[in-house]
C-alpha cells in the first residue's frame, strides 16, 4: 500500500476563525448547526462535513452562504472522511468549543484558529485522512515583560479577563 502525505492549505475570509474536527456520523451536521444557533446570538457560520460512506457527499449547514461555500472548499481541499470544517464570524472558537467537543458524534478537534492553517493529509488506496495540522508559525522567541503585558491587555480587550 502506497502512502502519500500532503499539506492542504486552507483559506477563509479575514476576521473569521475555523474549527477543524472529526466525527463519526452524518448527524454531526445538524447537531453542530444546533449548537451554533443556540450558543452565541448573532453568530454567522458555515459548516461542511465529509460523509465517509454511502454517497460520500460533502454535507453542509450554516446561516451565511459565503461561509458555507468557504467551509465547503476547505472540505474539498482536504477530502478526508468524517472531517468537518466550521467557519465562524461574530464569535470566537472559545465561545463554542466545549459544546462542540461535548457533541456525541465528535471524536476529536484538530484545531480552532484564525491563523494560516495547513492540514496534513495522508492518501491511501482507501481514501484520505487527517494526520495533523500546522497552525500558524513556529515560535520566534520567548515573551518578555512587555510582551506579557501586551498579552494581558489583549485578553482584557476581548473581555476574557477582568
Amino acid at each position: 500500500m502506497a502512502l502519500e502525505v500532503q499539506a492542504a492549505a486552507l483559506q477563509w475570509e479575514e476576521g473569521c476563525n475555523i474549527i477543524v474536527g472529526q466525527s463519526h456520523f452524518i448527524k454531526t451536521v445538524e447537531d453542530v448547526a444546533e449548537i451554533m444557533n443556540s450558543s452565541v446570538p448573532g453568530v454567522e457560520y458555515g459548516l461542511a462535513f465529509c460523509e465517509a460512506s454511502g454517497p460520500c457527499l460533502i454535507r453542509t449547514e450554516g446561516n451565511d452562504e459565503s461561509l458555507v461555500e468557504q467551509a465547503t472548499e476547505c472540505a474539498r481541499r482536504v477530502g478526508a472522511g468524517h472531517s468537518f470544517y466550521l467557519i465562524l464570524r461574530k464569535a470566537f472558537p472559545i465561545n463554542v468549543l466545549n459544546q462542540i467537543k461535548a457533541c456525541q458524534e465528535v471524536a476529536r478537534i484538530f484545531c480552532a484558529t484564525a491563523n494560516p492553517l495547513q492540514v496534513l493529509v495522508v492518501q491511501t488506496d482507501q481514501g484520505r485522512g487527517i494526520v495533523g495540522v500546522v497552525d500558524g508559525y513556529a515560535p520566534k522567541g520567548v515573551e518578555g515583560p512587555e510582551d506579557r503585558e501586551e498579552r494581558r491587555r489583549m485578553l482584557r480587550k476581548f473581555g476574557y479577563k477582568f
